[in-house]
């Protein structure tokens, strides 16, 4: 049993990657119902939280349904981190994770995210004041190092167990190759065998199949995978791993019918949290993922990512779903 303090997340846990713009409630509701074992927020930025902007605030929505769940957090300046732990803490989340992993130009730019990968004693004087500023369990999200020629997370995953965290998942890449190239499992691997670790260890990167799943799960023996890209606009992969691990068989894919329902689902629960419009505009980027692979599909999703017309879009998946048997998927 894989547990963070003493919350049990199975013996092997499928985690949903905090993504920007994704993980948001309603996406999360999705993947909790399909298999996720512990979800996390989208990371929000501490001087947000500090400033009490209104999208960061926002963020900190969590429901009793999503349970286990972390909230993530970025930011540079420690004092920021430390007062932003403190208002995440009276939202009462199970975990509160640091992101150390963020790659994205306007974060690192300032040092936050892996941009903190340049600096490794102040990350790990960072995570200590926030170990120390709550009761709760904190975890960190990282990468292999800033570069090629900083891959520390052996050293530093060592010494961010010493100062308190309680798990720690890791992404394959360094900060300077983005999301470009195959994800390193290697160092994932070597963090997870090192016998100075105690804590789970969780790997993250590239899982786009069961079959992928499995086969990291065996080689690299990590104690979990964290899933990010591959669920977004289809949150049946965690079961569908977890049935392929447990049986060696594929599930049979989700239906036209199905995806219908899910997209349905998505888009009410997204105009109830966010407000018809802004529910509406941001449901648009996940149509194409869930009709993905359905051939001569494009005029239909040309209709649902044109539309703010709340009717017609609930028209346009009722007529897919009416005439589902006439969709076929593209070989």
């Amino acid at each position: 049993m894989v547990k963070i303090r003493d919350i049990e997340l199975g013996e092997f846990p499928l985690l949903l990657a905090p993504m920007e713009d994704v993980s948001d409630p309603p996406f999360r509701a999705l993947c909790k119902k399909h298999g996720a074992d512990l979800m996390y927020t989208e990371f929000i930025s501490s001087e947000g939280l500090i400033r009490d902007a209104a999208k960061s605030v926002q963020k900190l929505d969590i429901y009793e349904y999503e349970r286990p769940v972390g909230i993530q957090i970025f930011g540079y300046d420690i004092d920021s981190m430390r007062e932003a732990t403190k208002i995440i803490e009276k939202t009462n989340p199970d975990i509160i994770d640091i992101n150390f992993g963020c790659p994205v130009k306007k974060v690192t730019c300032k040092g936050a995210g892996a941009g903190m990968l340049q600096d490794i004693p102040k990350l790990v004087s960072m995570t200590k004041e926030i170990v120390k500023a709550t009761n709760l369990p904190v975890t960190v999200k990282t990468r292999l190092g800033w570069d090629e020629d900083s891959k520390f997370v052996v050293s530093t995953a060592e010494k961010l167990q010493d100062v308190g965290i309680e798990a720690i998942a890791i992404h394959g890449r360094t900060r300077k190759q983005l999301y470009k190239g195959e994800a390193d499992w290697t160092l994932i691997g070597d963090v997870k065998n090192n016998p100075r670790m105690k804590i789970p260890v969780f790997g993250n990167g590239d899982i786009d199949s069961p079959e992928k799943a499995v086969e990291y799960k065996n080689r690299y023996g990590v104690d979990g995978i964290m899933i990010g890209r591959a669920t977004i606009g289809y949150p049946w992969f965690f079961n569908e791993v977890k049935h392929y691990m447990n049986t060696g068989e594929k599930l049979a894919p989700p239906t036209i019918a199905d995806r219908v329902q899910a997209a349905k689902e998505h888009l009410l629960m997204s105009i109830e949290w966010k407000g018809q419009m802004l529910g509406i505009a941001e449901m648009k980027r996940h149509y194409t993922n869930y009709f993905r692979g359905i051939a001569h599909f494009k005029e239909y999703r040309m209709k649902l990512v044109s539309s703010f017309d709340l009717n017609e879009i609930l028209d346009t998946l009722a007529f897919i779903e009416a005439h589902k048997d006439e969709f076929v998927f593209a070989v």
